[in-house]
């Protein structure tokens, strides 16, 4: 477990940053952007777990915010040129399936797609929108990362799936899609 006595260190005030291996690197860098990203996504979930209430979703998001520090700690461990070290902290396989499990599920209970969706419907779907679209940031910069570092392929593929399971929540929310708002092409003309 972490233990946290003193929450500055003064050790960033040149403008890196400390990986979890102690290599240091600029803030600014593709794999910092990524790590800052993952951390607004989960702040986004937050406010989505808020606004969703005491439901069986909100719970779903809680393990989903734990994983995403998991997922913040992988891409902050580089990767070895061999075999992860047994101490590193890294998105499996095994985590992306659930969300791929969770997915299926919600999906056939909801209407069939005949449009584009806009987010919005209700207020717990439109923060679920709104968490999604910052997941979907954190998987570009994830991405941008992985073209100059290697990265876990489970940690892409694990903001991927995110942002379809939260795409898919937010239209369970919306009375399983009979909220949803739709888009219609050109219909402000």
């Amino acid at each position: 477990m972490v233990k946290l006595n003193r929450i500055y260190t003064r050790t960033g005030d040149g403008g890196t940053t400390g990986l979890v291996d102690g290599s240091r690197l600029p803030k600014h860098a593709p794999r910092m952007q990524a790590v800052g990203d993952v951390d607004e996504a989960n702040s986004a979930i937050g406010l989505a777990i808020v606004a969703i209430g005491d439901a069986v979703e909100a719970g779903w998001l809680t393990m989903i915010q734990n994983d995403l520090f998991d997922l913040g700690a992988d891409l902050a461990t580089p990767l070895p040129e061999e075999a992860d070290e047994p101490w590193a902290l890294r998105i499996v396989a095994s985590q992306v399936a659930r969300l791929e499990a969770q997915i299926d599920a919600m999906n056939a209970e909801l209407a069939p797609l005949d449009s584009f969706v806009l987010p919005g419907g209700g207020s717990a779907a439109a923060a679920v929108h709104l968490a999604r679209a910052v997941v979907r940031r954190a998987e570009r910069s994830a991405t941008s990362a992985a073209a100059e570092v290697a990265l876990n392929p489970q940690a892409l593929a694990y903001l991927n799936r995110l942002s379809d399971l939260l795409f898919v929540l937010a239209r369970r929310l919306n009375g399983n899609g009979v909220r949803d708002v739709k888009w219609v092409p050109g219909a402000s003309r």
